[in-house]
């Protein structure tokens, strides 16, 4: 196990953007390198506000709100340590704590479920039974959940792409971990985002439990012109924040359900590829954050029936440099809802969780999300729903930080497309 202490947390935030590619992910975006015509010096009142972002802005665009993007930056005063617990794996897309400092680690390329001991660094043998994949691009293994009586049922959910006649969909399954863990029993397949797509980008494929044991699925809308324009659509699967029963099945209070014309398991629509999901501990409201296009990464509370906007508005614009829908931003004025806040230029964002513990007070509420390109993890400061602080955290690393997870003591973890496991904790 490497150990790296500071004795102050203290990170650069000066960062090389490639504007290019906000992930390896996204290879159709990498073609699109070289633009740099439309990068804009920021403004002076960007300045004056000591933005935690460096970098000039890619856009034009003004935000709604002046605390909609560029929050200040702030600083962790806690003196904290940060551990490799475990290293050498592959993309860690997913992780779940199911018993206290152990967690099961979905590894997206090669669709193997592991168990990571945080306690003494150890890997299990790939568990038996989990589902073939598509693993192309960003395909493969991704979102890993248990049921909230895991303890009796030992149920595990899982997202993945899955092939299907016509192309691939993002999926959901779910199987019983065997009494030794070697093995997934009895896996199924309960839900399938169609259509179906010959494309391999954008699959979305986070879920999380809500208090009542339904599941939060959120999808991607799959990335091609045109298919992406399907976010709009009530009858596609794409580009949605999904709502279902344990058994795959649509929850009878979901807001489409006596719309003839809607798919009944719609709960938000026109999102581009969600990619980190939560609950505000604070609040209980379901937060999103979904990858952008160049800038334009956006974090949304989620209303029931609401729609996002994607494609018709976003704060980015394509990686060829052109604009997106002649360049409309504004979302409200279009009758969409607004970001709560987006980032210019792109944050890549991934996987997400808040802070819902006590064990670094001053973090206690505040929103941790993984950073692709740059590499780094955000901390987000939020009162009353507005972002007004953040902080670039491990910037050092030089990793793609695929997802995040707080354990049940406190601790901070972070796995990357590099293979490693990163826990953050108070120091002493």
């Amino acid at each position: 196990m490497t150990k790296v202490s500071w004795s102050r947390f203290m990170f650069s935030t000066s960062l090389i953007l490639v504007l290019a590619a906000c992930s390896s992910d996204e290879p159709s975006d990498e073609a699109s390198s070289d633009d740099s015509g439309t990068v804009t010096e920021e403004s002076a009142d960007d300045s004056a506000n000591e933005s935690a972002e460096t970098e000039p802005k890619v856009t034009e665009f003004e935000p709604a709100f002046p605390e909609q993007t560029r929050a200040p930056e702030v600083e962790t005063e806690t003196e904290l340590d940060v551990e490799v617990v475990a290293e050498g794996l592959g993309v860690s897309w997913g992780m779940e704590e199911f018993e206290p400092n152990r967690l099961l680690v979905t590894q997206r390329d090669s669709a193997e479920l592991l168990i990571v001991n945080l306690e003494d660094g150890s890997v299990s043998d790939p568990i038996e039974g989990t589902p073939e994949v598509n693993n192309e691009d960003q395909g493969g293994l991704l979102d890993v959940t248990i049921a909230p009586d895991f303890e009796e049922s030992r149920t595990v959910f899982l997202t993945f792409s899955q092939d299907l006649e016509g192309g691939t969909v993002t999926a959901v399954g779910k199987g019983v971990l065997s009494e030794d863990e070697a093995s997934l029993e009895d896996f199924e397949v309960i839900f399938q985002a169609t259509p179906a797509y010959d494309g391999t980008l954008h699959y979305g494929g986070r879920i999380i439990f809500d208090e009542d044991g339904n599941l939060f699925l959120t999808t991607g809308e799959r990335s091609d012109v045109p298919i992406r324009e399907r976010a709009q659509d009530l009858d596609a699967y794409l580009g949605k924040v999904i709502h279902i029963t344990q058994d795959g099945e649509p929850v009878e209070s979901n807001p489409f359900v006596e719309d003839e014309d809607a798919l009944d398991g719609i709960y938000s629509y026109g999102h581009r590829n969600i990619q980190g999901v939560d609950f505000n501990p604070a609040t209980g409201d379901l937060w999103i954050v979904e990858f952008g296009p160049q800038a334009g990464d956006e974090l949304n509370i989620i209303e029931p029936g609401s729609n996002y906007g994607w494609p018709i508005v976003s704060y980015g614009i394509e990686y060829s440099g052109e604009l997106i829908n002649d360049g409309i931003a504004e979302h409200e004025s279009q009758g969409f809802v607004e970001p709560v806040y987006y980032w210019d230029p792109t944050s890549a964002p991934s996987g997400m969780s808040f802070y819902d513990n006590d064990a670094i007070p001053e973090w206690e509420n505040n929103l941790f999300i993984g950073g692709l390109m740059p590499n780094y993890v955000v901390r987000v400061v939020i009162e009353d729903d507005i972002i007004v602080g953040e902080e670039r955290l491990l910037t050092d690393e030089g990793e793609r930080f695929r997802d995040i997870l707080v354990t049940e003591d406190g601790a901070l973890i972070a796995s990357t497309d590099g293979g490693k496991v990163y826990r953050v904790t108070a120091a002493d």
